[in-house]
């Protein structure tokens, strides 16, 4: 028989253990807690990225392309394969909704989930962002951030986060009502329509979880829900990433300008964001090749 669980205000009234209810635990709670944990997807056996490599990419890299993108706005931008993509702070602190795509094709795009799963739930230098079945593969790596130093902090908060999906008009419309157009999905979804040619109601359904680029999140450690601090971020901060396929890419500027106290607003401060597409010297990727989409044959044992 399924029973519901209680909503999380009557659960947190509870009375709480280690921040968490525990009405009438069995007399072997303590061992069963005391269970070592194991890792659900071991990495050392994944393709592991050529940092060396990546690294002699930068050096003498020479600026093909920039764009800039609005407080509350979004843009896209173009990333061909063996070249180098940055985002920038470049007026204040802020942060970024990043969707990819596979410039040939739509419907191989960022598994938000996947990545978080096999790296963690923030990115940092040497991670990848991971594309969605069936080709799954590395879209991107990240090869240089200079907010690495930020690492976690007291409250369990870290930078580049795989958490959150996105602030979009749904959820804003549960929660407080009204017709907000500002969201990160909405304007994500503007941007890729403009792009394309096509009405935003169709560019919506290519819209997916983000990495949120600057974003500095975890969760409670009393109830686990999702919180978000100030960005440590500041203008010359930036996050370098190799693009492993063809790359279109999409940055929206967050509302919520540095999210330290709200997101989907019209009165936080907001700050453009800076994208920057550069072409390393030739000889920099002699020994660089694309990975082909993933090697499952998809039969599912039919």
């Amino acid at each position: 028989m399924f029973t519901r669980r209680a909503p999380l205000a009557a659960r947190a009234a509870r009375p709480q253990t280690r921040g968490h209810p525990l009405p009438n635990p069995p007399d072997d709670a303590e061992a069963r807690r005391a269970i070592t944990p194991v890792i659900c997807y071991p990495v050392e056996t994944l393709p592991q990225p050529d940092m060396g490599l990546y690294s002699a990419a930068r050096k003498g890299m020479s600026k093909v392309d920039e764009v800039t993108v609005p407080p509350r706005d979004a843009a896209t931008f173009s990333a061909p394969a063996g070249h180098i993509f940055r985002i920038s702070s470049i007026e204040g602190p802020q942060v970024g909704d990043l969707n990819l795509w596979n410039a040939r094709d739509l419907s191989e795009r960022f598994y938000s989930g996947k990545t978080r799963a096999l790296h963690g739930t923030h990115l940092t230098t040497g991670d990848r962002m991971w594309s969605s079945f069936p080709a799954m593969r590395p879209m991107a790596t990240v090869i240089h951030d200079t907010l690495d130093w930020y690492g976690i902090d007291s409250f369990g908060g870290s930078v580049h986060d795989v958490i959150g999906t996105r602030c979009d008009p749904y959820t804003h419309n549960l929660l407080a009502g009204g017709q907000y157009h500002h969201c990160c999905h909405s304007n994500l979804t503007r941007a890729l329509a403009a792009h394309l040619g096509i009405a935003p109601q169709e560019a919506e359904t290519h819209v997916h979880d983000v990495l949120n680029v600057f974003m500095c999140t975890g969760f409670t450690r009393d109830t686990g829900q999702y919180f978000m601090k100030a960005s440590p971020v500041r203008p010359g901060d930036h996050i370098d990433f190799f693009a492993e396929i063809d790359i279109l890419g999409g940055l929206s500027a967050c509302p919520g300008g540095d999210c330290s106290s709200e997101h989907s607003s019209d009165t936080v401060p907001c700050h453009p964001l800076l994208v920057e597409v550069f072409k390393p010297q030739p000889d920099a990727l002699k020994n660089w090749e694309p990975l082909a989409p993933n090697g499952y044959n998809r039969t599912h044992g039919w």
